[in-house]
Order: structure tokens, then sequence, then C-alpha cells
């Protein structure tokens, strides 16, 4: 009778997989729209983009792992029952919680999964694209400055080039710089680039001009150069400077002493982020059990299986609505980390309550399933 494990168990692991890899596309997808200015302003390649959208992954994943699995047991254990396969191994005298083994074995491997994303794979990914994302936007050597448009890299400073060669370079500039207050400049040069050095981005000019204004004396200072260097070193910071996210920390990093004022700061969201990287993998159990008690609970009726997957639903976005709420609120309301950690357990012992006694309670189930089973 153990081949039934594998054979339920195959299905549930495509499912699985399957519910997973559309649900990530679609996240997938959203997700890309956010590198558009990238694409558009920076000229991102296909391969960087591609990078950078792999690296969200294994944040989106932590989220979307616990809900594949209930998809799964609900379509798994649904289409057993309705083939009657299910009527057929009860027949074989197997109890129900023999039939929840495959489902439970699936939970387990999930949840595994689940740990090794939040531990490692999370935030190393994370981490790894905050990275990317900060070099791309603070490297203005990748600009791809439009041709006869203002550019406006930053506020105060705006640039106009005539054209773009293949190679990088620009014909025609104008630069504005107004940064510093009372003191504006103006440069024109034939061609020049934007260049990265040891020392941060410059922008090269060559063969042009500089103008500027004292607003005091109404006077104009003109100096007529070869070759010109605009400093843009103050604009960006290296990458290891920048406050660290608490989802690209590590485990012992959320709780480590802190190595920075911001460190001290925000010591709440970094505690309530520890709890939530242990306690969330949990979930997958107790998404399992509401899908079982709600799939193989209570007496087969062919005609009638919708109240029984609308209940099962319906539990579980309460679930996971609830425990988004409690997971967020660990942040303002420390107090509540005991019901964070207590309520998977409580929904899983209560789905395992509602599968021993067979039944599902008429204050868990629909009007129409409460009738079908009076």
């Amino acid at each position: 009778m153990k081949g039934f494990v594998s054979y339920i168990l195959r299905q549930l692991g495509s499912t699985v997989v399957f519910v997973t890899v559309a649900l990530t596309g679609v996240v997938w997808l959203s997700q890309s729209l956010r590198f558009l200015d990238f694409i558009i302003n920076k000229g991102l390649s296909f391969f960087s983009f591609a990078k950078l959208t792999m690296l969200l992954m294994p944040t989106v994943l932590a989220v979307i792992l616990p809900v594949a699995a209930f998809c799964a047991v609900i379509y798994v254990y649904n289409r057993l029952n309705t083939d009657r396969e299910l009527v057929v191994l009860r027949a074989a005298g197997l109890s129900h919680w023999a039939l929840a083994a495959p489902a439970l074995l699936m939970a387990l491997c999930v949840m595994g999964a689940g740990y090794a994303i939040n531990l490692y794979l999370m935030p190393a990914g994370f981490r790894t694209f905050k990275d990317e994302q900060y070099v791309l936007r603070a490297d203005y050597s990748h600009i791809l400055l439009q041709e006869g448009v203002f550019n406006n890299l930053i506020d105060g400073l705006t640039v106009y080039v005539r054209a773009r060669n293949p190679n990088g370079e620009v014909l025609g500039i104008l630069v504005h710089d107004s940064r510093e207050e009372g003191s504006p400049v103006t440069m024109m040069a034939e061609r020049g680039a934007l260049v990265s050095t040891p020392e941060g981005p410059r922008f090269l000019m060559i063969q042009g001009n500089r103008q500027e204004v004292s607003t005091e004396g109404q006077n104009i200072r003109m100096l007529f150069f070869d070759r010109y260097t605009l400093d843009l070193s103050d604009l960006t910071e290296p990458p290891g400077d920048r406050y660290r996210e608490p989802r690209e920390r590590y485990l012992h990093e959320l709780i480590g002493p802190p190595i920075s004022i911001s460190d001290e700061e925000n010591r709440p969201e970094l505690t309530a982020e520890f709890h939530r990287r242990l306690i969330t993998p949990i979930n997958v159990i107790a998404l399992t059990m509401i899908g079982l008690a709600a799939m193989i609970s209570g007496e087969f009726n062919r005609r009638r299986q919708w109240p029984r997957l609308m209940a099962g639903v319906l539990s579980a976005v309460l679930f996971i609505s609830l425990s988004f709420a409690l997971g967020n609120a660990l942040v303002k309301t420390p107090e509540i980390l005991p019901v964070f950690y207590a309520y998977p357990f409580a929904a899983t012992a209560l789905a395992a309550l509602i599968l021993q006694r067979n039944r599902i309670p008429r204050w868990l189930s629909p009007p129409t399933l409460r009738r079908s089973e009076a």
C-alpha cells in the first residue's frame, strides 16, 4: 500500500513546481517594470537585466512556496476525490492521516527549502541586487544621454548634447551647473564623454569654454580650455558604506551588536525580520493542514465539492492575511511576539483536530456545506 504515497507525492511535487513557476513568472513580469529606468536611461543590457531580476527571485520564492504548496494540496486531493481514488483508498482501510502523509512529506520538503531561502539565498541575493542597483544608479558612465534633450542628471546639473557616437562620445555639449548657490556655471564643449575613474565618475569635455556668473557683481568670468574635467565624485559613495536593509542581512547580522547609529535606530525592524525568517517557513505546514482538513474531512459528495474548496481557500486567505499582519505589527508592537510564534502552530493544531474528527465544524463551513452534511 505504500505505493500510493509515492503516487500522490509525485502529483503534489509536479503541481508545486508548476504553480511556483507560474506565479514566479507573473511576479517576474511585474518586477521587470521597475527596471525600465535602467533600460531607457542607462542602457542596461539584457544580461544585466536578467541578472538583477534573478537576484530578486529568492525573496519572491519565500512568499510563493507556501501558497504553491497549499494550491497543490487543494488541486491534487480534489482530483483524487473527483476520480474516486480517495474512496478506494479509504475502502482499503487507510485512515485520514495515512492519506495525508504524502502532503505532509511534501510540506516538510518545501519547509526545508523555505529555510534555505530565508537563511541564506534571500539575504545573499538581495544584498547583491542592492549593490548592483546602487552601482548602476551611481555610475554615470552608463547614463544614456539623449540627443537634443536637456538631461537632468541630478538636481542642479543639466546636460545637453547635440549628438552621440556609438563609442559613447558625445558632440556639441552644453552643461549648466547650479549646484553651488550664487555661482552658476555654464560650460560648452565640442565633444566629451562620461567616464569612470578610481576616484569616481567624471565628465570629460574637450575644446570648449567655462562661463561663471557672479550674482553679486554681475560679472562674467570666461575660461577657454582644451580639456576640462567636471568632478562628479561627490554624487556617489562606495556601495559598502551604505546602510544594509534588514532583508540584506544574514540571520546573525540581524541580532548582532549594532555597528552604526543606523543599526541602533532600526533595531525594531532588524529584530522583527529575525523572527519572520524563523517562523514564516512553518506556514507551509499550517497551510498544508488547512488544505487537508478541507479536502479530506467530512463525507464525500460528488455534487458538492465546491463548498470544500471555498472553505479551504477562504481559510488559507485568512491565515495568510493574519500572518502578514502579525509580521508587520512586530516592528511597532514587539509584545505580540508570542502570538506570532504561536499562530502557525495553533492553526496547524486546529486543522489537525478537524482532520481527526473527520468533519468540518459548522462555524467554519459555508451554508451550502452545512446543508449537505445535515
